[in-house]
């Protein structure tokens, strides 16, 4: 088990160092958020690539991570052509650009750290699927966690595609996405980034609890960073700070995160 992590590690930090050659070239670093799904699936795919007799519990772990990781790498990719570099990562990265630290700061900053985080939130998978030599059926708490996952699946992908839809419209310009899932949860997508990974970590623990507490760090660093750190805390400050009143309204009636009738307005 430990060597085949180690494998892992080596392959992604190879691809990282390659990426981040890219990135310099190209003197923007955002498609890394691409990256953190498809990462994750290549970390799902190397770990498979390791078993003698892969089970049918690490075929299906296999498949949920890569139909989770490859379609959000996907999504990400897509929207960074689109729209071009992340602010986020050019506040980052400003002064280091500005002295010429562009490079170091890129790696440092951002491509390694990213790295690290992606094989944390990622480990579930790795460690399930490396668990699950033939004859590991799909069988107990696995169910559940398909279950879960395919309610988070739901959610992210949904999520994802109505907010694309209100951006592609014109006639939204200023305005705060209230309809369809965006009714009940201000972050469906993230929502369903949670739900996918217990999900997975469920699966997981269908292959012994013990491979369950080894990883449980994973989908809770990830609902963590998804409420509290870089993902709807950061996205409402901003989005505060562009529509005032309007989101101001919205947050008061609308479920932060978990999906919940929104309240009357007042």
């Amino acid at each position: 088990m430990v060597e085949a992590l180690l494998v892992n590690a080596v392959i992604l930090l190879a691809v990282v160092l390659a990426l981040w050659a890219i990135s310099v070239r190209i003197d923007d670093v955002s498609f890394i958020d691409s990256f953190w799904g498809a990462g994750m699936g290549l970390m799902a795919i190397t770990s498979w690539l390791q078993l003698e007799r892969p089970g049918a519990l690490a075929g299906l772990l296999l498949a949920m991570t890569c139909a989770w990781g490859f379609r959000l790498g996907i999504h990400l990719l897509r929207r960074w052509r689109r729209e071009g570099e992340d602010q986020r990562y050019k506040r980052i990265l400003r002064k280091d650009r500005e002295k010429g630290r562009f490079a170091f700061a890129a790696l440092t900053k951002v491509w390694l750290g990213q790295a690290v985080l992606l094989f944390l939130v990622s480990s579930p998978a790795q460690v399930g699927i490396l668990a699950s030599e033939a004859p590991a059926p799909v069988a107990g708490i696995a169910w559940a966690g398909i279950a879960l996952y395919l309610v988070g699946i739901f959610f992210e992908w949904t999520g994802d595609w109505q907010l694309a839809r209100f951006k592609a419209d014109p006639s939204n310009e200023g305005k705060i996405l209230d309809t369809g899932l965006w009714r009940y949860t201000r972050h469906p997508n993230y929502f369903g980034d949670a739900c996918a990974w217990w999900g997975i970590w469920l699966v997981t623990a269908s292959a012994g609890w013990e491979w369950a507490l080894y990883t449980v760090a994973g989908p809770i660093f990830l609902t963590f960073t998804l409420t509290k750190w870089s993902g709807a805390a950061l996205l409402e400050s901003g989005m505060k700070k562009k529509r005032g009143d309007k989101y101001a309204d919205y947050i008061a009636r609308t479920s932060a995160f978990i999906p919940m009738p929104p309240k009357a307005r007042g």
